[in-house]
C-alpha cells in the first residue's frame, strides 16, 4: 500500500549550520508543511517535508532519536543518517506539544518494529543442526528498511502563521554529537561485522550443502565402479589393471571424505564465530544504553543552560530598572541645582541693590 501521511502540521524549518554546530540556518521562507508517514511495507516512520518540489526534511525515526524543547515554540531532533540538526518553530506551544507527543509515539512504535526485527533475525539466522550425514538449512536475511528520497506529502492550504525564530545562541551540539556519532560509529562497525558473519555463514552452508551432493554423486559413482570392477574381475584375465583401478577410487573417495571432514571443521569454526557475533550484539546493545544516558544527559544540560539564560535575562531587566532610576534622580538633582543657582543670583542682586 506505499507510504500514508498519519499526522501533519506546519512550521518554519531550520537546518544547523554544518560549519559553525551553534547557528540555525532556515530552510523554508514561510511555513511549510511537516508531516509523518508511515511506511506498512517497510514498517519504518518518517518525517518529510517539502518547499515546492524540494525535500527540506526527509528523516527516518529511530529509536535512539529524542526530540526536545528549547522554547514554547521551538524544537528540535538529530539525524545521525542525514548528518545534521533539524529545528522546527511552531506558531504556537500547543502545535509544539502535539508534535512532540506524535514523536515519542512514533519513536516508540520504531523501537517495537525494530525488537521484532531482530527477534527475527536471531531464529532465522542461527542455522538449524539435523542429525549425522543431513543437510544444514541456510538462514534468511531481513530485507532492508531504508526508505526512499521519492516521496509525497498531502496538500494543505497555506494560512498565514507567525514565525517562530530560534534562538540566537542555539544549543552547543559539537560535543554531545561528536560522542554520538562514535557510539554511532561502534554501532555500525559491529554491524558490518555482523553482516559479514552472516554472508560468510550463508557462503558456507551452501557450499556445505554443495560439497554434500558432490559427495552424493562420487559414492554413487565409486559404487557403480566397484560394481563394475566386480564384474571385470569375473570376466577378465587382467586382474592386476582392474585392482589398481579399484585403488584408484578407493583413494578418491578416501580424500573426498577427508575433504568433506575438513568442511564439518569448517562449519564448526563458523559456529564459533557466530557466537563472537552474540557477543558482539550484547557489546552493540551495551553501547546503545550508555548512548541513551549520554542523550540524557545531554538534555540534563539544555535544561541547565535554559536556566541560566532566564536568569541571565532577569538580571538584565534588574539593571535596566536601576539605570531608569538613576537617570530619574539624575534629573531631579538638575533640576535642583538649577534652582539653587537661580536662587543665588536672586541672593546677589538682592545685596548689589542693598
Amino acid at each position: 500500500m506505499g507510504e500514508q501521511p498519519i499526522f501533519s502540521t506546519r512550521a518554519h524549518v531550520f537546518q544547523i549550520d554544518p560549519n559553525t554546530k551553534k547557528n540555525w540556518v532556515p530552510t523554508s521562507k514561510h511555513a511549510v508543511t511537516v508531516s509523518y508517514f508511515y511506511d506498512s511495507t517497510r514498517n519504518v516512520y518518517r518525517i518529510i517535508s517539502l518547499d515546492g518540489s524540494k525535500a527540506i526534511i526527509n528523516s527516518t525515526i529511530t529509536p535512539n532519536m529524542t526530540f526536545t524543547k528549547t522554547s514554547q515554540k521551538f524544537g528540535q531532533w538529530a539525524d545521525s543518517r542525514a548528518n545534521t540538526v533539524y529545528g522546527l518553530g511552531f506558531s504556537s506551544e500547543h502545535h509544539l506539544s502535539k508534535f512532540a507527543e506524535k514523536f515519542q509515539e512514533f519513536k516508540e512504535a520504531a523501537r517495537l518494529a525494530k525488537e521484532k526485527s531482530q527477534e527475527k533475525m536471531e531464529l532465522t539466522s542461527t542455522p538449524s543442526q539435523e542429525s549425522a550425514g543431513g543437510d544444514l538449512q541456510s538462514p534468511l536475511t531481513p530485507e532492508s528498511i531504508n526508505g526512499t528520497d521519492d516521496e509525497r506529502t498531502p496538500d494543505v492550504t497555506q494560512n498565514s502563521e507567525p514565525r517562530a525564530e530560534p534562538a540566537q545562541n542555539a544549543l552547543p551540539f559539537s560535543h554531545s554529537s561528536a560522542i554520538s556519532k562514535h557510539w554511532e560509529a561502534e554501532l555500525a562497525t559491529l554491524k558490518g561485522n555482523n553482516a559479514k558473519l552472516t554472508a560468510a555463514l550463508l557462503e558456507s552452508t551452501a557450499n556445505v550443502k554443495q560439497w554434500k551432493q558432490q559427495l552424493a554423486a562420487y559414492q554413487e559413482e565409486a559404487e557403480r565402479l566397484h560394481k563394475r570392477v566386480t564384474e571385470l574381475e569375473c570376466v577378465s584375465s587382467q586382474a592386476n589393471a582392474v585392482h589398481t583401478h579399484k585403488a584408484e577410487l578407493n583413494q578418491t573417495v578416501q580424500e573426498l571424505e577427508e575433504t568433506l571432514k575438513g568442511k564439518e571443521e569448517e562449519i564448526e569454526r563458523l559456529k564459533q564465530e557466530i557466537d563472537n557475533a552474540r557477543e558482539l550484539q550484547e557489546q552493540r546493545d551495551s553501547l546503545t544504553q550508555k548512548l541513551q544516558e549520554v542523550e540524557i544527559r545531554n538534555k540534563d544540560l539544555e535544561g541547565q543552560l535554559s536556566d541560566l539564560e532566564q536568569r541571565l535575562e532577569k538580571s538584565q531587566s534588574e539593571q535596566e530598572a536601576f539605570r531608569n532610576n538613576l537617570k530619574t534622580l539624575l534629573e531631579i538633582l538638575d533640576g535642583k541645582i538649577f534652582e539653587l543657582t537661580e536662587l543665588r543670583d536672586n541672593l546677589a542682586k538682592l545685596l548689589e541693590c542693598s
